[in-house]
């Protein structure tokens, strides 16, 4: 995918969290590109895990698809209130897809789900529930693990290298960093410092500035529609070199300790 700038339009859904200024409780984002046939089936997985759960909003961002993705988000539109449309008019990439959705998210937590049907959005409610127990204060990172990955050997095999080489470089304390499966607060997410491919690396991102991260073992899919987008070019090797870039962050940051505050006041 490409690095570059995107230049978003958007798409509201025409219900209550579009036009009354309600903001829902989560947001559920999708980046897609090149997705046309997950759309649909996707999203009534979504509604039915969440529909008698919470008040939430349904987030996608069309990352410049060259198929009918688009329109297949349309059409899906027609049935669903909550759903809004972001398009990217040029392919950005999933990192800038993501901060992209994230920014125009209303909820203050958002959920990030693949759009490639792979993460089951069944266990949205689970990271949810997990979320919840964390005070208000605290900024809570929920990654999901895919202790049972339905991929390839080579993708097995890619994930395996990159996440212990990550563990061992960052110290993220979390298995799974490539999980697209995440639940965070919008706020401490728009904080984070932005770069290519930083979606690997939410934990680790999280942690520099002070947060929290757990894990939660989440079911993973066969791809059963579609092709997938990565390969060992753009998975592992890219992911590697992007570490030391990581850590280079993590020894440059300085979390000061307020001893007192003082005004002028008398």
């Amino acid at each position: 995918m490409k690095n570059s700038e995107p230049s978003p339009s958007y798409m509201e859904g025409q219900g209550n969290k579009a036009g009354t200024g309600k903001d829902p409780e989560l947001s559920v984002l999708v980046p897609v590109h090149n997705e046309e046939q997950n759309i649909a089936a996707l999203i009534g997985e979504i509604r039915a895990a969440l529909d008698q759960l919470l008040d939430y909003e349904i987030v996608y961002v069309d990352d410049g698809s060259t198929d009918d993705t688009y329109g297949e988000l349309l059409k899906a539109a027609r049935n669903c209130k909550d759903l809004r449309i972001v398009q990217h008019r040029n392919n950005c990439g999933q990192s800038t897809a993501l901060c992209t959705g994230v920014k125009a998210a209303r909820a203050a937590r958002v959920v990030t789900l693949d759009g490639d049907g792979q993460n089951d959005p069944a266990d949205i409610p689970k990271l949810w529930a997990r979320s919840s127990e964390a005070d208000p204060a605290e900024e809570l990172a929920v990654c999901g693990y895919r202790r049972r990955r339905q991929d390839t050997l080579v993708k097995k095999l890619s994930s395996r290298i990159a996440n212990g080489f990550r563990q061992f470089v960052l110290k993220d304390a979390t298995p799974d960093t490539g999980c697209g499966i995440k639940l965070f607060p919008r706020a401490a997410f728009l904080e984070l410092p932005y770069f290519d491919h930083m979606h690997r690396f939410l934990p680790a991102l999280f942690l520099r500035r002070g947060g929290r991260v757990v894990s939660v073992e989440v079911n993973h899919r066969p791809r059963t529609r579609g092709q997938s987008h990565y390969g060992m070019a753009n998975r592992l090797w890219i992911g590697l070199v992007d570490t030391f870039g990581v850590a280079w962050l993590q020894r440059r940051i300085k979390h000061p300790k307020i001893v007192e505050e003082k005004n002028n006041e008398n």
